[in-house]
């Protein structure tokens, strides 16, 4: 890891990186493409030394009230955190503020924090957001191998869903001959129904590949399946979208379950629900469904 003093840590949409780089080791991430800019080895973690300060300073000076995120570019549970506790001492913040958050991760490291995301969730609103991509233990340690496998995540939404924190899941990237099976949408569905999601997202059933992941990418698919980068190429060239022969079908079945499971499927639904700031009183509090 590497200090760096940042200028600022909220960006135009409230939300927040406390650290560039991850250490989680999936093979997808696109957060290592170089259209980011990361001047350091993506797993030289960089960390914001006066991140803390700089977001007391925002909420003070904040005029309105309003859900604060992070997770987007890298996952904050990494195992750096448990050193630093940048993530806890900003949600302590939060809290404080009277601001609402959300937090996109695939860590159970998140469970440390329980007490303060309950007391967020009891002020004004606090979702979690959880990737999940395979129902296969044994793949997930391939294409996500420094991380809380699905078994382990699965429990981490079971254990929200009884402190009634809402957490709503990213069914994403699904990689085109890996995790692309009808067998694996319905499991982590079935899963997503199980831990009680407000919603799931997904842009489709495939992923992205640039420059600077491309290239990490194919390296893990010539040590983990050997012979598969040769059919992406074959496949996709060089596209940027890169979709699942099965998607049409694929989509399909994730749309019908959902409804049949009563979780929200639409994503611009769920986005707007996780940017809309809920200051519960003492009269009823909003729900997911109030929106």
């Amino acid at each position: 890891m590497h200090f760096v003093t940042a200028k600022g840590i909220l960006s135009s949409q409230n939300g927040m990186n406390l650290y560039r780089g991850c250490s989680h080791g999936c093979i997808y991430c696109d957060s290592r493409s170089r259209c980011y800019h990361m001047e350091h080895d993506f797993e030289d973690i960089e960390v914001k030394e006066n991140a803390i300060e700089l977001l007391e300073y925002a909420l003070k000076h904040k005029r309105r009230k309003c859900m604060i995120g992070t997770g987007s570019m890298t996952d904050p549970y990494i195992p750096l955190e448990m050193e630093l506790c940048h993530v806890r001492k900003a949600l302590s913040l939060i809290s404080q503020y009277g601001f609402g958050f959300t937090v996109i991760t695939k860590s159970d490291r998140i469970l440390r924090d329980l007490d303060l995301l309950r007391e967020i969730n009891e002020k004004t609103k606090c979702v979690v957001q959880m990737t999940l991509t395979t129902c296969d233990e044994e793949l997930c340690r391939k294409i996500e191998p420094n991380v809380s496998t699905t078994k382990e995540r699965f429990a981490v939404l079971k254990k929200l869903q009884d402190a009634g924190i809402p957490t709503v899941v990213w069914l994403s990237p699904i990689l085109p001959f890996i995790n692309d099976t009808r067998e694996n949408i319905a499991g982590l569905l079935e899963l997503c129904a199980e831990a009680g999601v407000c919603g799931v997202i997904n842009f489709g059933m495939g992923m992205t590949l640039r420059e600077g992941n491309r290239e990490y990418f194919y390296r893990q698919l010539d040590r983990l399946f050997p012979g598969l980068k040769e059919k992406y190429m074959r496949t996709y060239g060089n596209q940027y979208e890169i979709a699942s022969p099965d998607n049409r079908k694929l989509m399909k079945l994730f749309h019908q379950k959902c409804e049949e499971s009563g979780m929200l499927h639409d994503n611009g639904e769920i986005f707007r629900y996780l940017h809309t700031f809920e200051e519960k009183g003492a009269g009823r509090q909003l729900s997911f469904w109030d929106l």
